[in-house]
């Protein structure tokens, strides 16, 4: 007979929310929509979906330690950790409150994706991005990436400072 220590599924997302995004430490990935599932079968063995943020994003690797690691501190005995890639992640699936933490830290949240139904001419054409430091929008785009893919660099030239957008997928 299993001596399985069982967790509600309510406890596991909670576990899911203490692993935050190595590349943005201030949000966890539950807030950023990479954690997407939390299933418990009948014999308790724990099941975690999580989408990369896009299919080359070095840090999931990373993420998909964390959440072993945090679910195997947490006492789960028996789980696996599946990357899910039948839904293309999007930054709609962000919290408001994550993009109020983006913008605390200092990066650019990313507005609402679905309104831009044109990628491509997206690309080519210049957002003005408001200022998470002031929330000016004289700023100006430096450079289409950042410290990471999906961020780009752009200018405040109302406070003089340089700051990170995170760009809508």
């Amino acid at each position: 007979m299993s001596t399985l220590q069982l967790h509600t599924e309510e406890q596991i997302w909670d576990f899911l929310r203490e692993v935050t995004d190595p590349e943005i430490p201030v949000l966890n990935i539950v807030e950023m929509g990479i954690a997407r599932k939390v299933e418990i079968g009948e014999d308790g063995k724990v099941l975690v979906k999580i989408t990369p943020t896009y299919s080359g994003c070095p840090a999931m690797n990373a993420i998909e330690k964390l959440v072993n690691e945090k679910l195997e501190e947490r006492g789960v005995e028996e789980f696996t950790v599946k990357l899910d890639f039948a839904e293309t992640w999007t930054t709609d699936w962000m919290t408001e409150e994550a993009k109020g933490k983006l913008k605390d830290y200092g990066i650019a949240p990313p507005e609402k994706s679905k309104e831009d139904d044109d990628f491509l001419k997206n690309l080519s054409s210049t957002k003005v991005v408001p200022c998470p430091f002031c929330d000016s929008f004289e700023t100006e785009l430096v450079s289409q990436f950042g410290s990471t893919a999906c961020k780009s660099q752009y200018f405040c030239n109302a406070c003089d400072q340089p700051f990170e957008h995170f760009k809508c997928i």
